[in-house]
């Protein structure tokens, strides 16, 4: 598994939001996100999935730790936070 340590996550909408987003990339076998620790763990077939990943998490508001975060990635995480709650309310 590789550790991604992630900005922006704040709660069970956006682990929702990240694992729908992130299963979807060919090559990703299983995802985990830790609220508690901000970290997104994955199990994926090579580093260039990993590094789709780390795109994708960035495209949806969560860039890594150390990478930039600014108010575009905020902007985003909040939206994308909010989807993953509705989503989520919708089972």
């Amino acid at each position: 598994m590789t550790v991604i340590k992630v900005l922006n996550l704040k709660c069970g909408g956006c682990a929702n939001t990240i694992k729908k987003g992130i299963i979807t990339i060919e090559g990703v076998n299983e995802i985990l996100v830790d609220l508690n620790t901000s970290e997104v763990r994955i199990d994926a077939t090579d580093e260039s999935v990993i590094l789709q990943v780390k795109e994708k998490l960035a495209s949806m508001g969560y860039p890594e730790v150390g990478d930039s975060n600014s108010m575009l990635h905020k902007a985003k995480s909040f939206v994308s936070c909010a989807t993953g709650k509705m989503t989520s309310e919708e089972k």
